[in-house]
C-alpha cells in the first residue's frame, strides 16, 4: 500500500511517498482503508520537529473508511464498519492499523470523506465549550483564529449554545466568515484594542473564557480581555509557544484562571469518545453544524497540504483523499 513517510523532521518535502507492506492488526486492533485523512497543525509540528516523535514515522492523526480487517478479540467494529479516528497516527496512508477501542461508527447520512473533516477539531470544539468552563447564555467568549478549522466550529457551538462570541481574524474576509459562523463581532488583528471590544460586548465585565489556539502573539491581549475569575484556555500554539509565564500575574486582572487542555484527555474513555463524537456527528445531520472544507489534496501532495496549511491563509479544514 501507500503511504506517506518521514525519515527525518524538517521542511514539508520531509513527507515521501513510500509502497510499504500493509500492516495486519494484532488483538484489540483492526485494520482500517482509508477514505481520507485530516490535516492538522498537530501534524505539521510533529514534521517540523516542533515536537519530538520518533522516526520513521507516517503522519496523520484522524481519518475516516471501513474496516478491512479485525484482530483477535475486537467486539468494538466489524469487517465493513464505516469508522473514523482521531489522536490515533499513520492516517497519511492507505490503510492504518488502529486500536479498536478509538474507532467510532460513522452514521448514516455522513460520509467518510466528512467524518474525517469534523471529528478531531469538532470534538476538541465540543469539549472547550462544554466541559473547560461554566458558561451561561449572554457570556462573552473570545475564539481566536474563528476563521480556522477549529474556530469555525467553535464559534458555531458557541453561537448554538447563546453565548455572546467575540472572534479574531488575520483577514477581512476571513472576518466575515466567522461573522457568518454566528460571532457577535470579528476583530482583524492589529486594527482594534480586542480589550475594548471585549467589554463593549459584555456591559465592561469582559470575557467569561477566552479560546487562544495562537499562543505567543495572542497571549497578552487574551489575559487583558479576560472578566474576574475569567478563564484563559490555550489549547494550540500555532505562532509558537507562550513564553515562561509568572504565575502571580493571574492575580491583577481578576484571580484568573489559565489551562492548558488536550483533547486526549477529554476522550479518556470509550464512553466519553463516543458521546463526544456522537454529539458532533448530530449537530452535523441536524444542519446545526456547517463544515467547512478549504482544499483536498490527494494523498501523494501531502506536502503542499503543509505548506498551505502552515501559510495561515486557509479557512476551514484540509483533507487528504486516497481515492481508494
Amino acid at each position: 500500500m501507500r503511504a506517506i513517510r518521514i525519515h527525518e523532521q524538517g521542511d514539508p518535502d520531509v513527507m515521501v511517498m513510500e509502497d510499504v507492506e500493509r500492516p495486519e492488526p494484532a488483538e484489540g486492533e483492526a485494520l482500517v482503508g482509508l477514505d481520507a485523512a485530516g490535516v492538522n497543525m498537530i501534524d505539521v509540528q510533529q514534521r517540523s520537529g516542533a515536537y519530538s516523535v520518533p522516526l520513521p514515522y507516517t503522519p496523520g492523526t484522524e481519518g475516516a473508511g471501513e474496516v478491512l480487517e479485525v484482530g483477535p478479540g475486537v467486539q468494538d467494529v466489524a469487517v465493513g464498519d464505516r469508522v473514523a479516528f482521531a489522536m490515533v497516527p499513520g492516517a497519511y496512508a492507505d490503510a492504518a492499523v488502529v486500536p479498536a477501542g478509538r474507532l467510532v461508527p460513522v452514521p448514516e447520512g455522513i460520509s467518510t470523506e466528512s467524518a474525517a473533516t469534523v471529528l478531531l477539531q469538532g470534538m476538541t470544539a465540543h469539549f472547550l465549550v462544554e466541559s473547560i468552563a461554566p458558561l451561561e447564555a449572554g457570556d462573552v467568549v473570545v475564539v481566536h483564529s474563528a476563521a480556522g478549522g477549529v474556530g469555525l466550529l467553535l464559534t458555531q457551538m458557541a453561537s448554538a449554545r447563546g453565548l455572546r462570541v467575540v472572534g479574531t481574524t488575520s483577514t477581512e474576509a476571513k472576518a466575515e466568515l466567522a461573522a457568518g459562523a454566528g460571532a457577535s463581532d470579528v476583530v482583524v488583528r492589529g486594527t482594534r484594542d480586542l480589550g475594548e471590544v471585549v467589554r463593549a460586548q459584555g456591559a465592561g465585565i469582559g470575557a467569561r473564557v477566552v479560546f487562544d489556539s495562537i499562543g505567543k502573539d495572542t497571549f497578552e491581549d487574551s489575559l487583558v480581555s479576560l472578566a474576574r475569575r475569567g478563564t484563559l484556555v490555550v489549547f494550540g500554539q500555532s505562532s509558537g509557544p507562550v513564553p515562561p509565564f509568572d504565575l502571580r500575574r493571574l492575580q491583577p486582572p481578576g484571580s484568573v484562571f489559565l489551562t492548558r487542555p488536550g483533547l486526549a484527555d477529554y476522550t479518556a474513555t470509550r464512553d466519553e469518545l463516543l458521546e463526544r463524537a456522537g454529539a458532533v456527528f448530530s449537530m452535523m445531520t441536524s444542519g446545526e453544524l456547517d463544515v467547512r472544507v478549504h482544499e483536498r489534496f490527494p494523498l501523494e501532495r501531502a506536502a503542499d497540504a503543509h505548506r498551505a496549511l502552515a501559510s495561515g491563509t486557509t479557512s476551514g479544514k484540509l483533507l487528504l483523499v486516497t481515492g481508494r
